[in-house]
């Protein structure tokens, strides 16, 4: 049998990590907090800066680890799959919240406070008969 060569990264995977599922609309993240990293953010093997154009998004991906002061403890590796970018990087944020509250049990009621453990469970409404979309009737014409 060959054995395989044990590099650096695959002993620093093999170590102690922490995981975390988020959800937000469609999108599904898994999140994997990896300790004694960088604090770089890696979203389907790609880098954040690169995955997400909008500022606005990487903000929110990064809001709880910036909350706790955790940014520079760990490094993040990410699963998602399902919605567009805006629900993804809001099931990014549920998942990271989620093992960091695995990580360290004391950050919790911070998180909880801010509400990033809390599961946004609002949905698309669907298409009902007769109308265009959800809501959005034919114009009404009286004659």
């Amino acid at each position: 049998m060959a054995e395989k060569k044990l590099t650096k990264s695959t002993l620093k995977n093999k170590g102690v990590q922490f995981l975390g599922t988020g959800r937000r609309k469609k999108a599904i993240a898994r999140v994997r907090l990896l300790p004694n990293g960088t604090g770089k953010i890696t979203i389907n093997k790609v880098d954040i800066d690169e995955y997400f154009g909008l500022d606005t998004l990487k903000l929110i991906v990064r809001q709880p680890m910036e909350l706790t002061g955790t940014m520079t403890k760990y490094d993040v590796i990410v699963n998602v799959v399902g919605g567009g970018l805006s629900g993804q990087a809001g099931a990014i944020n549920h998942g990271i919240s989620r093992a960091l509250v695995l990580a360290e049990e004391n950050l919790k009621t911070e998180l909880k406070k801010a509400g990033f453990l809390t599961r946004d469970s609002r949905m698309k409404e669907r298409k009902k008969y007769g109308l265009k979309k959800a809501r959005k009737a034919s114009q009404f014409s009286k004659r």
